[in-house]
């Protein structure tokens, strides 16, 4: 579904991405992992053309998407969930939910009520605050907020940009249940997450960033049992 080849991104000077190339098949949950600074959520503006790229290409169902305008990739069916929730406070949560599928002008009345049907099952605590401000949810409502909204366009691939990040334990369950949940409903979903362990235990596959390069890939399983990724980012 998606492939990106020997991708290259600078911020100045500053090598962000060199000669970076994964691959995301239908139905999979890939994630990528790695340090602060490694990449990954610089991989993931490449793939929505929110950074210059310097060389390589992002191919989306065997489509060159490199150059595409973003808003365009979105509508090819590519959700992008941003790390930091960036929900809209001052709306409601029903308007932040409606706001997401502006990213698909072709989707009828029906087919909306059914989204949002699928985001009350996938979040039941979104029902209950339907009319409340985005800003008034906990950390962890809003960022269930931001993973329903990126689904209310109805993509074919969802990139989740650090879904974990600042929750409380018990809260990262939920919303790793909730991933492997949206995954049932044939969604394929690309995962970026600093939980290594959480991350692996869910994907289908991974790869390791490190300084901009994958350094290591290969089953979520046998990632989780490498010495290497033990050492590194499972500490023990």
């Amino acid at each position: 579904m998606l492939k990106l080849d020997s991708l290259k991104v600078n911020y100045g000077y500053i090598s962000a991405l060199r000669n970076v190339s994964i691959e995301v098949q239908a139905g999979e949950i890939v994630t990528l992992i790695g340090g602060n600074g490694a990449g990954k959520t610089t991989t993931l503006m490449a793939i929505s053309n929110l950074v210059n790229k310097a060389s390589g290409t992002v191919t989306f169902k065997g489509t060159d998407i490199s150059r595409l305008a973003p808003n365009k990739i979105v509508r090819m069916g590519i959700s992008h969930v941003p790390e930091g929730r960036k929900i809209f406070p001052a709306l409601s949560v029903y308007e932040n939910l409606i706001s997401g599928t502006m990213g698909n002008p072709s989707l009828g009345k029906e087919k909306i009520e059914s989204l949002l049907e699928l985001s009350f099952t996938l979040f039941p605590r979104l029902k209950e605050r339907l009319k409340q401000d985005g800003g008034s949810l906990s950390g962890g409502e809003q960022q269930m907020l931001a993973i329903a909204r990126g689904l209310m366009m109805d993509p074919e691939l969802i990139m989740l940009d650090e879904p974990s990040l600042g929750l409380a334990p018990i809260l990262v369950e939920e919303i790793f249940e909730m991933i492997v949940e949206i995954r049932r409903t044939g969604k394929t979903i690309l995962l970026i997450e600093q939980n290594a362990a959480m991350a692996l235990s869910i994907a289908d596959r991974g790869y390791v960033l490190e300084t901009g390069n994958v350094v290591l890939q290969g089953r979520g399983a046998e990632l989780l049992e490498d010495s290497a990724v033990k050492k590194a980012y499972l500490g023990y």
